[in-house]
């Protein structure tokens, strides 16, 4: 897909466990178009470029691993947890 001309990206800036847990599962995003290899890129240092359906592809991976997490009260799952928050409202943002 390729962006209109009113497409804008969101940055965000993912680091320490949220990053681990994020590129543990981008093995899901093989249908994004380049959004795992994007992913498994990042360092880190500078906050990621995503388009809407970028957050659209990482919000519906990531609330079906949340789900998948047997412990919730492991640091994965909160960080994973946490991730999926300030998504969910990236999200949001792009949409309005």
């Amino acid at each position: 897909m390729r962006p209109g001309s009113k497409d804008k990206r969101h940055y965000i800036l993912i680091t320490g466990q949220e990053l681990v847990e994020l590129k543990n599962y981008t093995w899901a995003m093989a249908e994004a178009y380049g959004l795992d290899v994007r992913i498994n890129s990042y360092k880190g240092k500078k906050p990621i470029g995503l388009w809407p359906w970028d957050l659209d592809c990482l919000e519906a991976v990531l609330d079906g691993v949340l789900k998948d997490y047997p412990d919730q009260e492991s640091q994965e799952y909160k960080a994973m947890h946490s991730l999926i928050g300030r998504m969910h409202e990236l999200r949001q943002q792009a949409y309005e």
